[in-house]
């Protein structure tokens, strides 16, 4: 067995891989979500970190509570979506480092150190993130990530953290630290309205050799 993935598989994943803004009229089933994330968790953080937090927005009832947060350009694309998908990072994530990393006490770490705590959520979650977008298409799902939204409605929607709604908050995650880092539409994308793809730049512009 190769320990290579095939051309066919690097295809899937980088080369021919797209940016979809329109979708086929094909639901995505919530095991394959499932899956998504069962792919994804293997990737690696830094010690073991995990700050990656999955809202998986399926019904036109959750995507209307995400439209007043879109900008204009996002509306169509994102309500017509099978799946969307808020991104976020828990900034206390370092609670879970007792289980998730037992080797040291790497709570400690973080826990009293904020700054270090939010670029580690932030850089790890963005991570995670990627590893999201490349888990999705390793199953046959087309990915439109998006950065353009308002960070502070979402997180006041779906992340809230005053008392009122403690109990709203609850039914997603068991405290109130989440913070949305972008959103990614998910589904199966329609080929015949992608542009021509865009140029990358060449490895002589990016990369030196030491």
């Amino acid at each position: 067995m190769s320990n290579r993935l095939s051309e066919d598989g690097q295809d899937l994943l980088f080369r021919k891989a797209r940016t979809y803004s329109d979708w086929v009229n094909k639901p995505v089933e919530d095991d394959v979500l499932r899956q998504l994330y069962d792919l994804m968790k293997w990737g690696p953080t830094s010690a073991n970190c995990c700050p990656a937090r999955i809202l998986f927005l399926r019904t036109q009832e959750a995507k209307q509570r995400l439209l007043p947060a879109l900008a204009p350009g996002n509306v169509e694309k994102t309500m017509a979506a099978p799946v969307t998908a808020i991104v976020g990072m828990d900034m206390k994530f370092y609670d879970a480092l007792p289980r998730l990393f037992p080797h040291a006490d790497a709570r400690a770490w973080f826990a009293d150190t904020p700054e270090l705590a939010e670029v580690t959520a932030r850089r790890n979650g963005t991570l995670q993130g990627a590893y999201f977008i490349i888990a999705a298409r390793s199953l046959g799902l087309d990915c439109g990530p998006m950065s353009g939204f308002d960070n502070a409605k979402v997180d006041h929607e779906f992340f809230p953290a005053s008392c009122e709604q403690v109990k709203f908050q609850q039914e997603y995650f068991p405290d109130s630290h989440i913070k949305s880092n972008f959103l990614c539409n998910l589904g199966y994308g329609d080929p015949a309205k992608l542009f021509p793809r865009s140029p990358r730049l060449d490895f002589d512009e990016v990369c030196k050799l030491l």
